[in-house]
């Protein structure tokens, strides 16, 4: 086991560590209202759960508009919405009534066994300022018991596949009390204020360890062995990862992207600027014409003042002037509107022009530093073959050599890597040609093992049939046979104890199994791939007998062409002792 620190199958709380809970269970039967102690009108403690409620939503993919903003004053439409969420993930059948939302929630509540109240007229308004943390505690409350509700299915996956046989340990009275034991401690440490379980789960899992029979030292070591070829597997992949044609078919795949992104963000450039400068130009002459009409209006002003003062008028022709000049008045206010109101719609225009500018120009900045990057920029670069690929500032004819200059020497370029890439892949299909033969070869030389293998075995019955003619002479070599037998003695050993050990090893790897099931799936494959090293240990030390045993078949073949005989019934015995070694190591 690692010394990592560990959470309670109850996960994280909103409470604080300090403060005490109150148990859901009334004394004798009957009930009585339950305070809340929780800070619920403290506004560090409400940012603290609408965080935690933000963060729980955002991980279980919550389907609506989702933001802190709207957490801080919801509609009860909204909340409805978030407790539909969080309900069913307890429940996934589960549907909200479309009609008297305002009881159901608090039903619901009540039948989970919610110690507190939910009022009906707090859900008709849940984002005052009254209400809102009364609802934002119940919806805490039920993800808690979400978290408590995976745990428990989380801890009946991790219990489900333990043995293969019908005796299951969980589901014997040891492992029962000791679960009940667990949650019984660490509910109480729960209801006491505290928030956090280390000690329990320590206590909990040596227990799980002494009762799973655990070798920590066995685990250590494969942790070890797990590390060292983790390690040299990344250095087999990272040695491994040396395909130039991927690579360079990446970064075409990339340079057409940022070319047709540079290709369509030009031309919407050129047609917002073209429809900036059309809208300058008729700004620019609808300011002129109104230019000229004040201007006529004031020659008119002029002269109509100077034939007042050279003329006499009637009253009525006062009254009529007057009128008159009110109008005009009224009309130079508009036109004198409408000219600052010009005047304003061309600044704004004018600074809409500069921002875009300003936007061009960063867009070429990124454009000359991913040319830099790739080598094309300047004109003595890797990549650019003695093109200039640089985009000039911003002046008369410059798009003009931008679209007929750059594009052809781009087009040029993405040529030449294709060509490249066919090079490449031309290539490719020779190794594979070749990869081909050498794997018919080596079927052909498996085939022709198969065949030697299959002499070898009819050389061995040809000895079985001289040995047997040989056993006459067995009196004249005791000798021979008492080194025989001294010899099977000591491979007997070697056998029985490479059995052995092998058996420790296969416990060993039972015990990491079973403790790995309890925990992550990670872990599961390490200890899949411990099992592995440990039966590729057997299938060694199996070849290694193997291969001792052909020696002494050559010895003894050696010692038959002497005219050397075993005794009858050692070599019977030996054949059964060697039979019952392969069957067990077959059954490994």
């Amino acid at each position: 086991m690692t010394s990592e620190r560990r959470t309670s199958f109850f996960g994280a709380r909103t409470a604080g560590a300090s403060m005490p809970r109150n148990s859901t269970m009334s004394g004798f039967g009957g009930t009585e209202k339950i305070k809340d102690t929780r800070p619920l009108h403290d506004k560090s403690f409400v940012q603290q759960c609408i965080k935690q409620l933000h963060e729980f939503l955002t991980e279980q993919g919550y389907p609506g508009i989702l933001s802190a903003k709207i957490l801080q004053s919801p509609s009860t439409k909204e909340f409805v919405k978030v407790f539909e969420f969080v309900y069913r993930q307890l429940d996934p059948t589960f549907e909200m009534p479309n009609s008297k939302v305002e009881e159901e929630v608090p039903a619901f509540l009540k039948a989970l066994r919610y110690p507190f109240v939910l009022s009906k007229s707090a859900m008709y308004s849940v984002g005052a300022p009254h209400t809102w943390p009364q609802a934002l505690g119940a919806l805490m409350w039920l993800i808690d018991q979400v978290k408590i509700n995976w745990s428990l299915s989380k801890q009946e996956l991790l219990f489900s596949e333990f043995c293969e046989d019908s005796d299951n340990i969980e589901e014997g009275t040891e492992y029962n009390k000791l679960l009940l034991e667990y949650t019984a401690e660490a509910y109480s440490k729960f209801m006491q204020g505290e928030d956090t379980f280390d000690d329990v789960d320590e206590l909990f899992i040596n227990k799980l360890k002494k009762m799973y029979n655990v070798d920590e030292a066995l685990l250590a070591s494969m942790e070890e062995k797990y590390r060292i070829l983790s390690d040299e597997v990344e250095r087999l992949e990272r040695e491994s990862h040396t395909d130039r044609l991927m690579t360079k078919r990446m970064d075409r795949v990339k340079l057409q992207a940022d070319l047709k992104k540079l290709q369509s963000y030009r031309s919407n450039l050129d047609s917002f600027k073209g429809n900036l400068e059309n809208r300058a130009s008729e700004l620019s002459y609808e300011l002129e014409v109104t230019g000229g009409q004040l201007e006529s209006l004031k020659r008119e002003q002029n002269e109509l003042q100077l034939l007042l003062q050279n003329q006499k008028f009637t009253p009525a022709d006062v009254e009529r002037i007057n009128r008159e000049k009110r109008e005009l008045q009224q009309t130079i206010a508009s036109l004198s509107k409408s000219l600052e109101d010009a005047e304003q719609h061309q600044w704004v225009e004018e600074i809409a022009l500069s921002k875009v500018k300003e936007k061009a120009e960063l867009k070429v900045a990124e454009y000359q530093k991913l040319a830099r990057k790739l080598k094309l920029i300047p004109v003595s670069a890797e990549n650019a073959c003695g093109h200039d690929f640089e985009i000039r500032p911003f002046g008369p004819g410059c798009m003009i050599q931008h679209k007929t200059q750059i594009q052809m020497l781009l087009r040029k370029l993405v040529s030449d890597v294709e060509e490249e890439n066919s090079r490449l892949a031309n290539m490719k299909l020779s190794l594979e040609e070749s990869s081909e033969q050498v794997n018919s070869n080596i079927m052909d030389k498996s085939n022709d093992l198969k065949q030697m293998r299959e002499q070898i075995r009819k050389v061995d019955e040809r000895l079985d049939s001289d040995m047997q003619e040989l056993a006459q002479e067995e009196q004249g070599w005791a000798a021979e046979v008492e080194s025989v037998e001294n010899h099977r003695t000591i491979l007997e050993k070697k056998v029985t104890y490479g059995y052995d050990e092998a058996v420790q090893q296969l416990k060993a790897a039972q015990q990491q199994y079973h403790l790995v099931l309890q925990e992550t799936n990670e872990e599961r494959r390490t200890v899949a791939n411990n099992l592995a090293s440990v039966v590729a240990t057997a299938v060694n030390h199996l070849s290694i007998t193997e291969k001792c045993l052909e020696d002494l078949h050559g010895r003894v073949e050696r010692f038959c062409s002497k005219a050397v005989e075993e005794d009858e019934a050692a070599v019977q015995k030996l054949r059964e002792t060697l039979k019952n070694f392969t069957s067990k190591a077959s059954g490994l």
